[in-house]
Formats: structure tokens, C-alpha cells, sequence
């Protein structure tokens, strides 16, 4: 089947968008497209697959998520600002409510974080606290940088869900192996954690943050939206960081600004950041086989793809 599709990224987190509003596909045949064209060994690759979807009373358009194995999340902030801004231009409007997977979001056109830079405000939560909030099954009931024997690690995490289930480490300097292997073994699907979950290594710079994360169904990322949050609120629990704040939220893809909210008081995450197009094009699929043939580029959008290269290289 031949499917039209934008590369895009947010904050490095890279992936081909498809406006799915009109077409009709069963849910296996989706994650077989996202295995086609979110392999990074394939001729587009990417960190998942996302899709524009239609809306209903509540909410302007949906969006949904597949991770480059083929499972869906419940979200991705970094992909969900391109997915507004995909339907923002094609429904003529600036703001709407998002419907997510088990949650809802909204998004907003903002003012730009870089010149040239095409920038979309969400706002996500509330998060769930806890170690019930991210399917972890230990003796502990709330998760706030704390031990938790059931894990391969004797830090301390700290448990959000954004609304995708995360364990955050602040850490004096990232470690990539120690990441890495502790998030194998969340990979792994083991007993106390059997729905898997984002793992973040956090370093806190001044007021702000930089965070590593190997994501669930993708690996070792060099973005990813809701551990960007999920660090951010985790920041504020912790009391590195107060709510309410701004900050900067770092990482190897580049940046986003962030306030998070105390649970009290709505316990949600303010994230803005980039919705950078690369290109458009057309791609011949074989869902059942989770192969794709060379792309036809239709159009480069090179002007947007330098303006955000200069805009991290002027933080770098």
C-alpha cells in the first residue's frame, strides 16, 4: 500500500507522521507500518510512527503512537507537538484538546524558542505518582527517591507516569552502560514490571536539567517528550527543582522549556518546545511483511532543518 507521510522530529525525537484521519487499517497492520518505517536500518527510521486521527465532541483530532517494535504508547510529548501542528494546518485552527491513547492533552501554537523554529505548547497530566501509577509491583507504595529491591540497581528512583509509566534516577554524570543494562532488564518484561517502562538517568545543571533515557520499545533514545516531563515533575517531588518553576529540560536531541505543577494543584507538565518538518513523502508499505521501499520525497523543508540545527548549536 503506498501511504503519504512528513519526517519530522521535536527536540531530536524523529518519526514519520501520517495523516490516518481518512484511512482505515486494523491495529496489527498499523505496528507492521511502524516496523517498517520507524527501523532504523530501513529507508526512513525513526524512533515510532505517528498518526493524525479524527476527533470527536470533546477533542479537536487525535493522535497515536507506535514505537519502532510495533506496541503502542499511551503518548509522546516530543511527537505530540507535531501532530498539533499537523492538525493545526490542516484544520485551519491555533489550540485544541488532544485525545491520547488513555488520556488527554492540550496544545497550543506558541511563541517561537528559536528564530525560524515553528514552536507548540501541550500541556499533559495529570501525572500518576507511585509505584501503582507505572504497573511496578513492589512492597512500596509511593516512589519518591527511593530504593526499590525489586530493581537491578541500588539507586533511587522516583516513579511518574506522563501518562507513560517512568523511572527517573538524578545522577551526578549519566552512565550509558548503567542505563542501558537497567533498561534491558525493564525490556525484558520481568515479573515486578511486566508492562515495561521508560528509564531516565537525570543530571541537574543549575535550575535546569539534562536527561538521558532509554525508552520502552525503542532503546537507548536521544529524545524522548514524556522523560523530559516526567524528569521535570520528578524534579519538583524531589524539591531540586520547585513547581511552578521554568526551566530548560536538555538532552542529546536538544531542548525543550518546561513547568511543572504540584500535584495539588493539577499536577500537570507545560512543555514547549520544536515541531520540526524535514520533508514529505510518499512510501510503498507491506504491513504484514513490516517492509517499505524507498521513499519518493515529494518536498525538503531544508529551511526548517537549519534553523533548528542552529538553534542547538548555539547552546552546545
Amino acid at each position: 500500500m503506498r501511504i503519504a507521510f512528513i519526517k519530522c522530529h521535536g527536540s531530536g525525537n524523529d518519526f514519520p507522521l501520517i495523516d490516518a484521519r481518512a484511512i482505515t487499517l486494523a491495529d496489527a497492520e498499523w505496528a507492521g507500518i511502524a516496523r517498517a518505517l520507524a527501523d532504523r536500518a530501513g529507508p526512513v527510521g525513526g524512533d515510532g510512527l505517528l498518526l493524525l486521527t479524527a476527533g470527536d465532541a470533546e477533542h479537536g483530532f487525535g493522535m497515536r503512537m507506535f514505537n519502532s517494535d510495533g506496541s503502542e504508547a499511551e503518548t509522546c510529548l516530543n511527537g505530540l507537538r507535531c501532530v498539533a501542528r499537523l492538525g493545526f494546518e490542516v484544520l485551519g485552527i491555533d489550540r485544541a484538546r488532544v485525545r491520547l491513547k488513555t488520556s488527554s492533552a492540550d496544545a497550543a501554537r506558541a511563541d517561537s524558542v528559536a528564530p525560524g523554529v515553528v514552536t507548540i505548547e501541550t500541556r499533559a497530566g495529570p501525572a500518576g505518582v507511585g509505584a501503582f501509577a507505572i504497573g511496578l509491583r513492589t512492597g512500596l507504595d509511593a516512589v519518591v527517591e527511593a530504593a526499590v529491591p525489586e530493581l537491578p540497581s541500588a539507586r533511587r528512583f522516583t516513579a511518574v507516569a506522563m501518562p507513560n509509566p517512568h523511572l527517573v534516577a538524578f545522577v551526578e554524570q549519566v552512565d550509558e552502560d548503567e542505563l542501558v543494562a537497567l533498561g534491558d532488564w525493564c525490556e525484558a518484561r520481568p515479573e515486578a514490571l511486566p508492562e515495561r517502562a521508560n528509564v531516565s538517568f537525570v543530571e541537574l545543571r543549575g535550575a535546569d536539567l539534562f536527561v538521558r533515557t532509554y525508552e520502552r520499545g525503542v532503546g537507548l533514545t536521544d529524545s524522548c517528550g514524556s522523560a523530559m516531563a516526567a524528569s521535570a515533575f520528578a524534579a519538583g517531588l524531589t524539591g531540586r527543582i520547585g513547581f511552578g518553576t521554568a526551566m530548560t529540560v536538555f538532552n542529546r536531541g536538544g531542548l525543550v522549556h518546561a513547568v511543572a505543577v504540584a500535584p495539588g494543584d493539577g499536577g500537570c507538565v507545560t512543555i514547549r518546545g520544536n515541531a520540526t518538518f524535514l520533508y514529505d513523502a510518499m512510501v510503498e508499505v507491506d504491513p504484514a511483511a513490516g517492509a517499505a521501499q524507498v521513499p519518493v520525497i515529494l518536498a525538503r523543508r531544508d529551511n526548517e532543518a537549519a534553523a533548528w540545527e542552529a538553534a542547538v548549536a548555539a547552546i552546545r
